[in-house]
């Protein structure tokens, strides 16, 4: 055979195992039928987007993940972005706030305000968005186990400056099953955190309405090994399980579905992310009408913010994670993307410095103002290859729905280990193609040069903020009412051992001064702590 028509390898195919053919052709997909498989934007199945200008109305989002340090340090930061032409705030908690602990407790030492800003009461939160117009800037937060109490600090806050709780915008994480399956920040059993979430729905549904009460996330089961197919797959069975668990608790589905957004990853390979966002409007739309009946095309449209994978990033040559990034943006760009974080150059080494968020940011800004990307809707839509891969992405999740359902639903597939499983399972065949250089990472195991020095600075965390957040912890137990304090946490305990909404509680708590690790330390008393027991 002619090495002009050799192939490089036998198989090629994308991280979910799909096939990848030399060519495709107008047969391609199979039973492809424009009108009924790919539609109009703006209209069911959404394939197309869930808008029918999409960009060329408005652009995505452009929000930059922060947080570090202390909430004085953090205000800075988002100031400085907002000053750059970002447009959305999203805020990144340290492990002690995203765990319900003070950052005096024992357990916070050497963690405080490392992977993000460190807050503990509500005038923690009111500096970290000083001279920050809340009810014009939307505020994403990156909070699970303590989202129920960090929400009630903003909500007191935005009262405090006497702003409309329904002029407020932005999200809250709150997806809890995923914390079980890939990140592991819980506190409370399962069915104890679904009645908060379920609490944070039904209050938000009638005080809160512009709020996006959940972000079910598939970027952590990314970043924790899954394929793409798996991503999409087991947040979609987590979000059935949340809705299944509102529509118990009372609720309409159409009175609460239009609130929940998702949390997606932008991985490298590029046609298969950009059909993995196309499946993923086309399953939900299907599931909502379907499955739950929905009525309103606001429960069909699936809204989702996009980051791109930190996982794939490399400390050796840094630089180079630039260019990932920016492909990894353009991919969710044409995928149809509600609002979008690019990483910075420096993260695989530390967290960011000023310059590079600044470059990430412009990321964004070239790639809508220059490239033209922004400029049609779908503009890859109809391509063969890339249809093709929808329909194969969306094929295969639907596999594994059906299979979880045989399972009983994602709590009995939880509780067996299956889905913790499948994403080691997945993560260790992508290490193993990793190290035989069957897949190659520029600057790791392939084209890898002499290592340079690095010719940017990193940010350095300044050791001395630790002590200084204990100490400012400790003047406010000093100064604040004691007997104020321990009536609210009182009023807690008894609401949540009774059917009442938990909302209003964390609310009256966190204005009497009551800290984030006060606060939880009642519910762990009544709910307990999880702990993981099954063996994978």
């Amino acid at each position: 055979m002619s090495p002009m028509n050799k192939a490089r390898k036998a198989r090629f195919e994308t991280s979910s195992g799909i096939e990848v053919k030399a060519v495709y052709g107008p047969r391609d997909p199979a039973g492809f039928d424009p009108q009924k498989d790919l539609g109009n934007p703006g209209k069911f199945p959404f394939t197309r987007g869930i808008y029918p200008t999409m960009y060329r109305g408005r652009l995505w989002t452009m929000r930059q993940y922060a947080g570090f340090g202390t909430a004085e340090e953090s205000n800075r930061r988002y100031r400085y972005l907002l000053s750059q032409g970002q447009t959305g705030l999203s805020v990144a908690f340290d492990l002690p706030t995203q765990l319900g602990l003070d950052s005096d407790h024992p357990q916070a030492q050497g963690e405080v305000g490392k992977v993000g800003v460190a807050v503990d009461s509500i005038h923690d939160m009111d500096t970290l968005f000083q001279k920050i117009p809340l009810h014009t800037v939307s505020v994403s937060m990156t909070i699970n186990a303590t989202a129920a109490i960090l929400l009630a600090m903003y909500l007191a806050i935005a009262q405090r400056r006497r702003i409309s709780w329904s002029s407020l915008s932005g999200t809250i994480q709150n997806d809890l099953l995923k914390e079980y399956i890939a990140r592991g920040t819980y506190i409370y059993p399962p069915q104890a955190s679904l009645r908060i979430i379920v609490d944070i729905l039904t209050f938000c549904q009638e005080r809160v309405p512009r709020w996006n009460t959940m972000s079910i996330s598939g970027y952590h089961i990314r970043e924790a090994g899954a394929t793409a197919v798996q991503e999409l797959a087991f947040t979609f069975a987590d979000a059935l399980a949340y809705i299944e668990a509102g529509v118990r608790g009372g609720l309409e589905v159409d009175a609460f579905a239009p609130r929940l957004s998702f949390f997606l990853a932008a991985h490298n390979q590029f046609f298969e992310e950009i059909a993995k966002f196309r499946a993923a409007r086309r399953i939900w739309a299907k599931l909502m009408r379907e499955r739950f009946r929905a009525k309103n095309p606001l429960s069909w449209a699936f809204r989702f913010h996009t980051q791109t994978s930190g996982v794939t990033l490399t400390a050796q040559e840094p630089e180079n994670n630039v260019i990932r990034v920016t492909l990894q943006a353009l991919a969710a760009v044409l995928g149809g993307t509600q609002s979008l974080h690019t990483n910075s150059r420096d993260e695989a080494m530390a967290l960011p410095s000023e310059e590079s968020v600044r470059i990430a940011l412009r990321t964004q800004q070239i790639i809508a103002c220059e490239s033209g990307a922004a400029d049609t809707v779908d503009p890859l839509g109809g391509a063969y290859f890339l249809e093709t891969l929808t329909d194969s992405i969306e094929e295969r999740v639907w596999a594994y729905l059906r299979k979880i359902d045989d399972m009983g639903g994602m709590f009995k597939a939880i509780e067996e280990g299956y889905i913790q499983r499948e994403i080691q399972e997945s993560a260790f065949n992508c290490q193993k193609r990793v190290e035989s250089k069957e897949q190659v990472i520029v600057g790791l195991n392939e084209y890898a040069g002499t290592q340079e020095k690095i010719r940017f600075r990193l940010h350095a965390a300044d050791r001395k903020i630790e002590k200084a957040q204990v100490e400012r912890l400790r003047r406010l137990r000093k100064a604040r009412s004691t007997r104020g304090v321990q009536k609210s946490l009182e009023a807690l305990r008894r609401a949540a051992g009774s059917p009442d909404n938990l909302m209003p509680f964390f609310i009256s708590a966190v204005k009497a001064e009551a800290t984030l690790g006060e606060i939880s330390d009642v519910l762990r008393d009544v709910y307990g702590i999880y702990q993981e027991s099954v063996t994978v």
